[in-house]
């Protein structure tokens, strides 16, 4: 079974570019996530308002979208139920075109003991029913390991960003590696350079895959985006990063990025994203210095 959500476009969703931000795809997913739950049985009311968490995200970005009133159609469905995790399959249409495909895996939440829980069999039983297990799921990015290196951008969580589970809300941390991105690129590439001969490169978010390791809670100290390039193709490159607590080195989320230029990219860019590469612990590398 297929649930169909129209979400509204706002101005406000908008990017550089006149385009809708990668990260308000995400916004979207969960307004029909949302809506699903919403609609349904009793049963999944109070699996939202109990808690649930996200686990994973994988977005596949299509085409672009321009602002206009008409709204996106989001269809979503079930790809499988276990005991304690659900997978939901996702396109979004634009008209007639897909401008999106994506997955979330879920998991249901005790609120009140702070731990995971399994599916209930009322739950389970309504996932089930919305299955279609002929529908094409997204394949994972690999995961990166790293130890050193890279680029590191401070986080500062703002209370508008606190969920009603008082936790920092899944489509935020969208927001946080998009942040760490552009600063990465503003130091390594001087983007956007206005005046330059690059001045006309567009780098875009075509794929990105997210993993949620811990919730985060609002505080005053900063967090940190350590971002690494783990691949230089032709106009393209890959980043992985994380969220991590500076000062205990605990780990939050977990991101893969793919992005693609209009330009290919340039020796000097290609030397200048390379010293962002992942490095070795008996071998660290410092942090490229900014470049005017």
């Amino acid at each position: 079974m297929v649930h169909r959500y129209v979400c509204p476009m706002r101005w406000g969703d908008m990017d550089a570019q006149a385009h809708v931000n990668n990260a308000a795809f995400v916004d979207y997913l969960q307004e029909a996530r949302v809506d699903f739950l919403l609609t349904g049985p009793a049963v999944m009311h109070r699996l939202l308002a109990t808690g649930v968490l996200v686990v994973q995200h994988q977005v596949e970005y299509q085409r672009p979208v321009t602002f206009h009133d008409q709204g996106l159609a989001v269809d979503l469905w079930v790809d499988s139920v276990g005991a304690s995790r659900f997978v939901i399959g996702y396109e979004v249409r634009d008209g007639a075109q897909i401008a999106v495909r994506a997955a979330t895996t879920g998991a249901p939440y005790d609120l009140a003991s702070s731990r995971l829980r399994r599916l209930t069999d009322a739950e389970r039983a309504v996932f089930a029913a919305a299955r279609e297990p002929s529908r094409e799921l997204l394949a994972g990015l690999p995961r990166q390991k790293w130890t050193v290196g890279g680029h590191n951008h401070r986080l500062r969580l703002r209370w508008s960003d606190l969920d009603s589970y008082a936790h920092a809300n899944n489509v935020r941390y969208y927001d946080y590696i998009q942040e760490a991105r552009i600063a990465l690129m503003a130091e390594a590439l001087g983007w956007p350079q206005g005046g330059s001969a690059e001045a006309d490169d567009l780098w875009v978010v075509v794929r990105q895959d997210l993993d949620y390791r811990a919730p985060l809670d609002y505080r005053t100290e900063p967090y940190r985006v350590n971002t690494v390039v783990t691949d230089l193709g032709n106009r393209s490159f890959r980043l992985a990063a994380r969220i991590d607590d500076p000062a205990s080195g605990r780990v939050f989320a977990q991101a893969r990025t793919v992005l693609v230029g209009t330009q290919p990219l340039t020796d000097r860019q290609r030397a200048a994203l390379a010293e962002f590469r992942p490095g070795d612990r008996d071998q660290p590398r410092p942090t490229a210095a900014r470049r005017p």
